[in-house]
Formats: structure tokens, sequence, C-alpha cells
């Protein structure tokens, strides 16, 4: 698995696994256990991960709904 984003933001997390869903490409959140620990401060991101087989087409969903940099 490769990470592919991440955030400290929950709703960002859920948008980006909905875009990456809806284009058949499996993710998964780490770290959300250790964010919730937390207490909720935001301090702690998550990471979304990806199969490597699936990088490049998720990291080109991502770009084209603005949730990574271009480039």
């Amino acid at each position: 698995m490769k990470e592919l984003l991440r955030s400290t933001d929950p709703t960002v997390m859920a948008f980006a696994s909905v875009l990456l869903r809806g284009e058949d490409i499996d993710c998964f959140e780490f770290d959300v256990n250790m964010s919730i620990l937390e207490g909720g401060i935001g301090i702690l991101p998550r990471r979304m991960m990806v199969r490597e087989a699936d990088f490049d087409r998720a990291l080109s969903v991502l770009r084209d709904n603005d949730l990574l940099p271009a480039g």
C-alpha cells in the first residue's frame, strides 16, 4: 500500500474516500484510532492508503477534484 493523502480534516478524508470508491479504487484510512484518541484536537493526521497499482489513477482523481495540488 502507498500513502496517497494525509489530513487532519475528517471531511477531506471522507470526500476522498467517496471519490476513490466511485472510481472503483479501494482505499483504507490509517491512524483513525490514534486521531480519535487525541480527543478531536486535530493534531494527528489520518493517512489515506491505496494499492500501489492504483496509485497513479487515484492521484489523478484527487487532483481533478482539487484535493491535491497539481504537479
